[in-house]
């Protein structure tokens, strides 16, 4: 299945999913020394991001977030790649500063967890096995 989205941050990655059906902050949602999901109550709480295509809805929080997955891919603790249903500033910055592949405008309830996932951001393609 190939799905068709809008280039954020260029680049391809291909790895397994991590899918949310919550929005993420970085900024006090992920543990910039893990990478592990730490907001209280999050579906994914306890789960790790790195080495993953992470997808869900959009981002919320402080604009540190930004840094955060900065921080994140500095340490080669930061997502493969980036899917969102919509983007939002803080997730796309942090993902152009870092390098990371981002494609958003994708219909997340055609993804879940596990599948193993194909990303061409500068194209904007989604390709799911």
């Amino acid at each position: 299945m190939i799905l068709k989205g809008r280039k954020i941050s260029k680049g391809k990655a291909v790895g397994e999913l991590l899918l949310s059906h919550e929005s993420v902050s970085f900024f006090g949602g992920v543990d910039p020394e893990t990478g592990i999901i730490t907001e209280k109550g999050h579906e994914l709480e306890g789960q790790c991001i790195a080495g993953k295509i992470f997808a869900f809805p959009n981002g919320k929080g402080s604009t540190v977030g930004s840094y955060i997955l900065y921080r994140l891919k500095k340490r080669g603790l930061a997502p493969l790649a980036i899917i969102n249903r919509e983007s939002e500033a803080i997730v796309a910055v942090g993902a152009i500063i870092s390098g990371v592949p981002f494609v958003d405008k994708i219909d997340l309830s055609k993804l879940k967890t596990g599948l193993l996932v194909k990303v061409d951001a500068t194209q904007g393609i989604v390709e799911v096995d």
